[in-house]
């Protein structure tokens, strides 16, 4: 609801002259915060003891940089029937953004998935992503995303990579008033992304931007996007049982390895895009709306599957429990009753002064 209104404050009060030139710097400023921020949140840590399950996250990599991608080359032929060239180079640029991390491990966690593995998986997406997502928009949009020319790198650089490599630096010294304050910087985080899109949005209107993209291309779009997920959503689901992935690692693969990151996106198109950056950003904004409702009715789904399955994970890999929450398991699951020994006939049970398990009691 946030983005939307923000899209509508652009629309009807869009920055021009003197205040657009204040815009940019302050949206300039925001995409350095932001990165600074991603780079002081994400543990080194973590991410080593993560390395141990390294094909599902080689998987969940493959998913987001080398099949969304592939897709994304294949929709070409799609323009100019469904989509104009600035809306298949949003969506495309759409296909590099690397995926999330909070909405991929709050669906696994909800799907009852192995959620270790889901912040791993998004934290070593987002890594690459800061590499990849540039360098593969400069090879396969080329001048649509600033090519390789020096100034775009140096914004890359500097905006994105200097930025993200000063918070893991500094992290050690941060880290405590990072978790005292994640209210606030949850605001700064939210803050960041809408003064991105309304500076973003305000260049669109001073370019025209919404008699470029007419109602019957906004439809065709969605329905690509559809389709789009409902791919990725289907690939990654049957393709991880393929490769003989319990269900656990199923269920961290198909919501880590379909997503995208708006988070991560928008910062990155304005660094890239410049001033075409409000229709580049359209075919993300849209994509990030659908695969949160869908994944959610989704993650439900798997958590009835699961319900009704108790036996679910019988077959259980021993060396990826080993990367698993014990406290989360302990949560999830109570533990069990204490088994109840046989007794002949007429014998008469001691009555003990020791708590029981409700469990125990209701036996």
């Amino acid at each position: 609801m946030a983005l939307l209104g923000t899209v509508g404050v652009a629309a009807l009060l869009p920055a021009r002259g003197a205040a657009a030139d204040v815009a940019d710097a302050g949206a300039t400023g925001a995409v350095a915060l932001l990165f600074f921020l991603y780079g002081a949140r994400l543990s080194a840590r973590e991410t080593l003891d993560g390395l141990r399950h390294w094909r599902l996250h080689l998987t969940v990599l493959g998913c987001t940089f080398l099949l969304f991608p592939l897709l994304g080359l294949a929709a070409r032929g799609l323009v100019p029937t469904l989509l104009t060239p600035p809306l298949y180079a949003g969506l495309l640029f759409l296909c590099l953004v690397p995926s999330t991390i909070q909405s991929s491990i709050a669906f696994t966690s909800i799907a009852r998935g192995n959620v270790s593995a889901a912040i791993c998986a998004g934290s070593f997406s987002s890594l690459a992503g800061i590499a990849l997502t540039p360098l593969l928009a400069a090879a396969l949009l080329g001048a649509a995303a600033g090519g390789f020319s020096p100034g775009s790198l140096a914004g890359i650089v500097v905006q994105l990579l200097l930025p993200f490599l000063l918070g893991q630096v500094l992290r050690r010294r941060t880290a405590a008033s990072l978790a005292r304050h994640k209210k606030v910087l949850g605001l700064v985080d939210r803050g960041s992304i809408l003064l991105v899109v309304y500076t973003a949005f305000s260049a669109g209107m001073a370019a025209g931007i919404w008699h470029q993209v007419s109602l019957p291309r906004l439809g065709a779009l969605l329905l690509v996007e559809a389709v789009l997920l409902a791919v990725m959503l289907l690939a990654s689901w049957y393709g991880a049982g393929r490769l003989g992935f319990d269900r656990a690692d199923r269920i961290a693969i198909q919501f880590a390895g379909s997503k995208k990151s708006l988070a991560a996106g928008l910062p990155m198109a304005s660094v890239l895009f410049g001033a075409q950056a409000s229709l580049a950003v359209l075919p993300l904004m849209l994509f990030h709306q659908m695969q949160l409702m869908v994944c959610a009715a989704l993650a439900r789904h798997r958590a009835r599957d699961a319900d009704r399955d108790p036996e679910r994970d019988a077959d259980r890999d021993p060396e990826r429990d080993a990367d698993r929450d014990p406290e989360r398991d302990a949560d999830r699951d109570p533990d069990p009753a204490p088994a109840v020994p046989q007794r002949a006939p007429g014998h008469v049970a001691e009555v003990s002064a020791t708590p029981q398990h409700p469990a125990a009691r209701a036996r």
